[in-house]
């Protein structure tokens, strides 16, 4: 089983009820990579980070399997910021600030020796990245999952709609 991981690696702010965090290791690509390399040892992942991104994060993940090939590390920006505040029920919050930094302008470049993969998660990302995903693929996987987030609903929902009503998904 080969997986593609396109998402966001980046930080977080978390505050619940029970706790509070400062800047940590937060990004759906980070923790889904981190998860499959317990399922599978074909775990890519394509993603873009500031300078500002620890290395022994990459490293880790470098040390579960997850092949970093794809991983762009831009030097003198920032990397994706988002700081959230989640009520007692842990199943609504509020977002508090979302910094796309490098996210901002994510041109996912997928290398060659990741167009053979059999399943493709798109985390949290512009519906116009995962579009791009999509179409830079010259095979459909067996199964695309997508992820969301209230941000890009807000943002780009019409965006999204367009997107699915033309049907622009294409694979060769």
């Amino acid at each position: 089983m080969s997986l593609l991981v396109v998402g966001s690696v980046a930080f977080d702010a978390i505050e619940t009820p029970f706790g509070k965090t400062d800047k940590i290791i937060g990004g759906a690509a980070s923790y889904i990579s981190l998860t499959a390399s317990y399922f599978t040892k074909k775990s890519k992942l394509v993603a873009v980070v500031g300078e500002d991104f620890p290395n022994e994060f990459i490293q880790k993940l470098q040390d579960k399997g997850v092949d970093t090939e794809g991983l762009q590390i831009k030097k003198g920006e920032k990397s994706f910021f988002w700081s959230g505040k989640y009520h007692t029920d842990m199943n609504t919050r509020d977002t508090l600030v979302t910094e796309l930094n490098v996210l901002g302008t994510f041109d996912p470049i997928i290398p060659d020796s990741y167009q053979d993969c059999e399943y493709l998660m798109l985390g949290n990302l512009s519906p116009a990245v995962q579009q791009t995903v999509l179409n830079r693929l010259q095979k459909r996987p067996k199964l695309v999952v997508m992820d969301t987030m209230n941000f890009w609903m807000e943002v780009a929902l019409d965006e999204l709609k367009q997107t699915l009503k033309n049907g622009r998904c294409t694979f060769n």
